[in-house]
């Protein structure tokens, strides 16, 4: 029978679960996280598939480089880490052996240069017909500053860093030929909220923390489980300038999704928009159902939402 994705990575990590760790924290959250005594190393890895995560006939090649370096380091800044290292593995059909791969590596060391970050290995290979590409992201932080999806507690405040649905609404822009709107640009481009997540990291009034990869009807549900708590979500506040439906069930936003002891948000708030420039904006508020409430004005919504998955 046909597994859904987030069964079968459940399978993996109880299959592997048994194995001895060696110091890392086991499968669950943005990163695997290793206690280095003050500091805490964090790991992550994510793959970008030709065909799946980009289209060669709508990104540039330098954007392709660019966007795989941010998705990843994503997964570090939503831990309230910074990124340090990145491991890159690519497979290339003959038709990119040449200059498109020499425009890829343009675009991953211009983000590597952005945020400091050294390339410190990887490997290539040859395929047959499609790219393919694997990155291990690496970065460092005082082993308080740790932000994992477990720690939300009832009543917190859930928020999100910037607008949504940007990304999905330029994927359908693309998908319809319109490659030079500014939601078309972001999707092929990407960016992490590196700045932001290392505030927030250093944030005690931060307990809770995410990027929004899926979509937050999906991503959300990450921190209900591990938390053993429940979600209330009012549409409304949701900031976005597109349909709901995109802020809500797609994916590549790279947003921060937190949540914020509520006595301190505000303050939060207006500490992030101070040292980052970025606005943070409660949309919602940690209950103890184990359920997502969808909200509309106060009212119960009849929205069906579910975020992305690639099976």
């Amino acid at each position: 029978m046909k597994k859904t994705e987030f069964s079968f990575i459940g399978d993996i990590a109880t299959m592997f679960g048994s194995l001895p760790h060696h110091g890392f924290e086991p499968i669950g959250d943005d990163c695997t996280v290793l206690d280095m005594g003050s500091d805490s190393l964090v790991m992550s890895t994510d793959m970008l598939i030709e065909d799946v995560h980009f289209l060669r006939s709508a990104s540039s090649a330098e954007e392709v480089g660019y966007k795989s370096l941010m998705v990843n380091i994503s997964d570090v800044a939503a831990m309230g880490a910074t990124p340090t290292a990145t491991l890159l593995s690519i497979s290339l059909p003959e038709s990119a052996q040449g200059e498109w791969s020499e425009d890829f590596m343009r675009g991953f060391y211009a983000g590597c240069k952005e945020h400091g970050i050294a390339l410190v290995g990887g490997d290539t290979t040859a395929s047959r017909d499609k790219i393919a590409i694997n990155v291990v992201a690496m970065g460092r932080a005082p082993k308080e500053s740790i932000k994992r999806r477990s720690a939300a507690k009832l009543g917190d405040i859930i928020a999100v860093t910037g607008k949504l649905g940007v990304s999905s609404k330029g994927l359908v822009d693309i998908m319809f030929g319109d490659l030079n709107t500014a939601a078309a640009k972001a999707h092929r481009r990407g960016q992490a909220r590196v700045e932001e997540g290392k505030f927030l990291g250093s944030c005690e009034a931060v307990h809770a923390m995410m990027d929004i990869s899926d979509g937050i009807a999906s991503d959300i549900k990450h921190i209900m489980e591990l938390s053993n708590v429940g979600a209330e979500i009012e549409l409304s506040k949701i900031p976005t300038d597109y349909d709901i439906r995109y802020a809500t069930t797609g994916g590549e936003d790279y947003e921060l999704l937190l949540t914020v002891a509520p006595d301190r948000f505000d303050e939060v708030a207006s500490a992030l928009l101070n040292a980052t420039g970025t606005t943070l904006t409660a949309i919602g508020r940690i209950t103890e159902s184990n359920t997502i409430t969808w909200l509309d004005n106060g009212e119960p919504s009849e929205l069906e939402l579910k975020g992305f998955t690639h099976f």
